[in-house]
């Protein structure tokens, strides 16, 4: 195994899905990355390839789903050419998931303490049976749920109960990568908040590295250190969050930070953006911003801008960061 100071390194990742009307532009040209211990967080509209990276970074994609180029390093190592057998042993012990839907996620004819432990007899068979249970009592206690539960269903759960057994059970074989793609959805803001607040608490505890996906920005504000935002398949811009709420360079960001109200200072009338999403079987030329940006000019119109760093840290793909001409 390369030794990296990075958890994950992704560069130049392009990944479409075949259709019959032609290949959809899912993902294009994506470069980042995720320090040990950090925590960023991706969001965008729907649609927009973030939950299409997450499933590219575990190479759980469809069948009709294509990695075209691009690297996706773990710890130094590049998986992206790895055959399904060798990948099966890198998922949930390297790198691991909660999913969008916790019920989904859980068989519903299996108690929730089988379901932790065919992945750990999967990925940590070297643990003896009662040094597994033992694992298995401890998670539910980091993840706030009694360990006496786990021997009950997933319908006998309520949800945020279910999205804490979800979250146990990524943590099961400690991985040193944990993708949270929308963990509080369909749940109430109260729930929200606490089991946000017990993912902060055990990904600092443990010193992991996280990615959280959303298209609230207000959630992954609260949970990242660093921010990347998505649109029509692309990484338009990322940086340390307090820039990208203070001080956006992209016209994309920019517009969703005025859609986002201020609980401070004087009230401001909120500006939606005009238009829709392009559609990604055909993405217009240029940036794919560009019929909904104010700030547009031909170039926008003929030229793909480059992802480059604008200042330290701070990385966009515009011709025109900040609006200006």
């Amino acid at each position: 195994m390369t030794v990296s100071e990075n958890v994950l390194d992704v560069k130049n990742l392009v990944m479409h899905y075949r259709t019959r009307k032609g290949p959809v532009y899912a993902v294009d040209n994506v470069t980042f990355h995720v320090g040990k211990g950090e925590a960023i967080g991706l969001v965008g509209e729907s649609g927009c390839g973030k939950t299409s990276i997450a499933l590219s970074l575990l190479k759980l994609l469809p069948t009709n789903a294509d990695i075209l180029n691009g690297e996706i390093r773990i710890m130094g190592d590049d998986i992206v050419p790895l055959p399904e057998k060798k990948m099966n042993k890198r998922r949930w012990r390297d790198i691991s998931m909660v999913f969008q839907s916790a019920m989904n996620s859980l068989n519903p004819v299996f108690t929730v303490e089988d379901q932790i432990l065919e992945a750990m007899l999967e990925h940590v068979p070297h643990l003896s049976e009662e040094e597994m249970n033992e694992k298995i009592d401890s998670l539910f206690d980091l993840v706030g749920l009694d360990p006496s539960l786990k021997t009950q269903y997933p319908h006998q759960y309520s949800g945020g109960m279910r999205q804490r057994a979800v979250i146990a059970m990524a943590l099961s074989c400690d991985p040193d990568l944990i993708i949270a793609d929308e963990p509080t959805t369909a749940l109430d803001v109260i729930v929200q908040d606490s089991i946000l607040k017990q993912i902060r608490d055990i990904q600092k505890e443990l010193n992991m590295a996280m990615i959280y996906i959303s298209h609230d920005i207000a959630v992954i504000a609260e949970v990242s250190e660093r921010v990347g935002v998505m649109y029509a398949g692309k990484l338009v811009e990322m940086s340390s969050t307090e820039n990208i709420f203070h001080n956006p360079i992209h016209p994309y960001t920019m517009a969703l930070m005025s859609c986002f109200p201020s609980i401070v200072g004087e009230k401001t009338e909120l500006v939606t953006l005009p238009g829709e999403p392009p559609d990604l079987l055909a993405p217009p030329p240029g940036c794919r911003f560009h019929p909904r940006c104010p700030y547009v000019t031909e170039i926008c119109k003929e030229q793909d801008p480059d992802y480059k760093e604008h200042t330290q840290g701070h990385y966009a793909a515009c011709w025109h960061p900040g609006g200006e001409k």
